[in-house]
């Protein structure tokens, strides 16, 4: 016989939380479900099963005391303590923390969820190498795809140039004005049927004028 001893597994920070948390060891808080990478980061759920009792304070102690020494323990580990919700989203919403989420949509059948974020808020939910999110879906149980808020608008949004089937229809059903284009006015009519008149030069039938008025007196006989 072996008696093999982890300390990676996750039951090994349920017994830590046990032992330093009197609420988790009677029973008033319930630790729901643990998400670990050893050495790095660990994300636990608690749930109040009493009425009154704060289960993530109770978690931390006065002072971050408690959650401190459990730190020690596992040598300088993270350890996100979230509030176990029975709404999904809800629950996603806390798992993702201390990211900032806008809305989640849920997709039962497919097991995954669409987590929309603030756009400075992204690399948070996503955490080092995709860390914090990795462990929220752990830590709930679902697939969890995070975009950023202007990512899913433009998605949502139609594309330029693209249109839509209501415009299509709406222009296909739109009165054209086939006989106002087509039919030119009568007033318009002559004027483009018109013969073309020729214009008189203006200037050298001023000057023709001008020269038939010079024209220069007789001579007067000086001498009768």
């Amino acid at each position: 016989p072996r008696l093999i001893v982890s300390r990676s597994h996750p039951d090994l920070l349920r017994r830590l939380f046990e032992s330093e948390v009197p609420e988790v060891f009677n029973g008033t808080v319930e630790i729901k479900a643990v998400a670990r990478e050893a050495g790095h980061r660990s994300k636990v759920a608690v749930a109040a099963r009493q009425e009154g009792v704060d289960p993530v304070g109770s978690c931390v102690g006065l002072r971050g005391i408690r959650i401190q020494n459990i730190v020690n323990e596992l040598n300088g580990e993270n350890i996100d303590i979230v509030q176990w919700d029975p709404d999904t989203a809800k629950f996603i919403t806390n798992a993702l923390s201390p990211a900032q989420v806008l809305r989640v949509q849920l997709d039962e059948d497919e097991g995954t969820a669409t987590v929309i974020v603030p756009d400075r808020q992204l690399s948070l939910a996503i955490g080092k190498e995709g860390q914090n999110v990795r462990l929220a879906a752990r830590l709930v149980g679902l697939r969890i795809d995070i975009k950023s808020a202007s990512e899913a608008e433009a998605e949502t949004r139609p594309a330029a140039g693209v249109e839509t089937e209501a415009e299509v229809e709406k222009v296909e059903t739109a009165p054209v004005a086939e006989e106002a284009i087509t039919e030119v006015p009568e007033v318009f009519e002559e004027a483009l049927t018109a013969p073309e008149v020729e214009e008189e030069p203006v200037e050298e039938a001023a000057e023709e004028e001008v020269t038939e008025e010079a024209e220069p007196l007789p001579a007067l006989d000086i001498a009768s």
